[in-house]
C-alpha cells in the first residue's frame, strides 16, 4: 500500500511541480492557481510559483523519507511533518472545492484530495 500511495503522491507532485514552473515561465495556465483569476499570471505570482514548486520537491523529499526510500523514515520530526503535510493538504481540498475558478475547482480538488489520501497512508505506514 505504501508504495502505491508514493507512486501517486509523487507522480502528483510532480505535476504539480511542472504546472508550477509552467505558469511561472508564463503560460495560459493561470486559471488552475492562485483561485484562477489570471489567465497568464503577473510577475508576483509567478515568483510565488517558483517558491511552491520548490515546496513541492520539498514535499516529495520528505514522503520519500517517511517511506524508507530516504533516510530518516523512524525521526519522530519526519513522522510529525508527514501528518503536518497530510494536515495542509487536506485543508487544502476545501479550499480548491471553494475556489471561484471553475477550473481550479474541478482540476485541483480532485487532485488535492488524492494527494492528502495518498499522504495519510503514507504518513500511518
Amino acid at each position: 500500500m505504501t508504495v502505491l500511495a508514493l507512486v501517486v503522491a509523487l507522480i502528483l507532485l510532480t505535476a504539480l511541480v511542472v504546472l508550477q514552473v509552467l505558469v511561472a515561465a508564463g503560460q495560459p495556465f493561470g486559471r488552475l492557481v492562485w483561485g484562477g483569476r489570471h489567465r497568464v499570471l503577473p510577475w508576483p505570482l509567478r515568483a510565488g510559483s517558483l517558491a511552491v514548486a520548490v515546496v513541492y520537491l520539498g514535499f516529495g523529499v520528505l514522503l520519500l523519507s517517511r517511506a524508507g526510500v530516504l533516510p530518516g523514515r523512524s525521526d519522530p520530526t519526519v513522522g510529525v511533518l508527514t501528518w503536518g503535510l497530510f494536515g495542509c493538504l487536506a485543508l487544502s481540498v476545501l479550499a480548491n472545492a471553494l475556489s471561484r475558478s471553475r477550473a481550479e475547482r474541478w482540476t485541483m480538488t480532485p487532485t488535492s484530495a488524492l494527494l492528502a489520501a495518498a499522504t495519510f497512508a503514507i504518513a500511518v505506514s
